[in-house]
C-alpha cells in the first residue's frame, strides 16, 4: 500500500490523538506527509470572502478561530516531533463534507480517524462522521480504537484480512499484504462461511437423524475444503515475500472476524467494501460497521 499523503481529522480528544500517533507510525515508515485537519461546525451563510469549504472569516469569532488553530497545532506536535512533514488546516463547515473535500484536494492516500469508547460500546468520532466517511470516502480509511495500553505503536506486523472472494476483498488482500511486508510481518487471510452455529467445536448434530447429520457434516467439509483452495489461490497473488496463513471459520462474518483478530493477535484488520449500492451498504451495516465499532485494533477499509 503506497502512502504519500495522509489526512488525519482531529477533534482534540484522546481518541483522535491516538489516531494521530498511529498515522505518524505509518507515515514515517512510508516517507509520507500528514495533514492534520480540524473542522469547526459552520452553518451560517457566507457574507464575505468565501473559503474552500464555503465558510467565511467574518462568520467566526476571530479569538475562537485562533483558539482552534492553537489547539490543532498543539495536538499536531506529535507529528512535528517525529519529523514527519506536516500541514495544519482549520476549516469550517459540515465535518463529513469538509473532510471529503480536503481528502480529494490533497489526493490523500489514506484517512486516519479515531473512535470513541462509551459505556463499553465504541461510538464513532463526532457521532456519525466516521461511519459516513467509511461509506463515502474514495480512498482507504483507517479507524483507530481507543488506546488499550501505553505500549509504543509499531507498524502492523500481524495483519488479518477478511476475504469473501469479491473483487474489493481481493484488493484489500493486496493492501493487507503490503502492510505486512512493510513491517516484515505476517498476513492471515480469513474466510467466514455463514453458518447457524458458533464454532469451534464442530456441532455433534445430536437429535438429528444420522443420515441427515452425516450429509450436513459432509457439506461442511466440502465448503471448508473449497474455501481453503480459494484462499490458497488468493495467497498466491500477493507479495511472495510475505508470510501468509489461511483460516476458514463458520458463523457470523463480523463476529468471527473479531474473534479471529483476537486469536491471531492481529495488529490490524483489513476489510474490502463494495461500491454504494443498497446491497453493499447492507453488507457495510451488518459486517464492516460491527467490526469497526467493536475491534480492539485498527481497521483499514478498502473500497473497490
Amino acid at each position: 500500500m503506497t502512502l504519500t499523503r495522509v489526512l488525519c481529522p482531529v477533534d482534540f480528544s484522546e481518541a483522535s490523538t491516538h489516531a494521530l500517533e498511529q498515522a505518524v507510525v505509518l507515515a514515517r515508515a512510508a516517507g509520507a506527509s500528514i495533514t492534520v485537519l480540524h473542522v469547526y461546525l459552520s452553518m451560517l451563510p457566507p457574507t464575505g470572502v468565501t473559503t474552500m469549504d464555503g465558510a467565511t472569516e467574518d462568520t467566526v469569532d476571530p479569538a475562537m478561530l485562533q483558539q482552534w488553530r492553537d489547539r490543532t497545532a498543539a495536538q499536531a506536535q506529535v507529528v512535528r516531533t517525529a519529523g514527519v512533514p506536516l500541514d495544519i488546516v482549520v476549516a469550517g463547515g459540515h465535518p463529513v463534507e469538509v473532510i471529503l473535500d480536503h481528502a480529494a484536494a490533497l489526493k490523500a492516500d489514506l484517512i486516519v480517524m479515531g473512535t470513541h469508547g462509551t459505556s463499553g460500546v465504541q461510538h464513532l468520532m463526532l457521532g456519525s462522521v466516521t461511519e459516513k466517511l467509511l461509506r463515502r470516502a474514495s480512498c482507504p480509511v483507517l479507524t483507530v480504537p481507543p488506546r488499550m495500553h501505553e505500549a509504543d505503536l509499531t507498524p502492523f506486523s500481524r495483519v488479518l484480512c477478511a476475504v469473501d472472494f469479491s473483487e474489493c476483498s481481493l484488493k484489500a488482500a493486496r493492501a493487507a499484504a503490503a502492510l505486512a511486508r512493510d513491517a516484515a510481518g505476517a498476513l492471515t487471510l480469513l474466510h467466514v462461511i455463514e453458518w447457524p452455529w458458533h464454532e469451534p467445536p464442530v456441532p455433534t448434530m445430536e437429535g438429528m437423524p444420522p443420515a441427515q447429520a452425516e450429509a450436513l457434516l459432509e457439506y461442511r467439509r466440502y465448503l471448508e475444503a473449497g474455501a481453503h483452495e480459494r484462499l490458497a489461490a488468493v495467497a498466491a497473488t500477493v507479495d511472495p515475500g510475505v508470510d501468509v496463513v489461511s483460516r476458514v471459520r463458520f458463523g457470523k462474518p463480523w463476529s468471527e472476524t473479531l474473534d479471529a483478530a483476537e486469536t491471531e493477535g492481529a495488529d490490524a484488520i483489513v476489510l474490502g467494501v463494495q461500491g454504494r449500492s443498497a446491497i453493499s451498504l447492507g453488507f457495510f451495516g451488518s459486517t464492516t460497521n460491527h467490526v469497526v465499532r467493536a475491534a480492539r485494533c485498527p481497521v483499514l477499509t478498502i473500497r473497490d
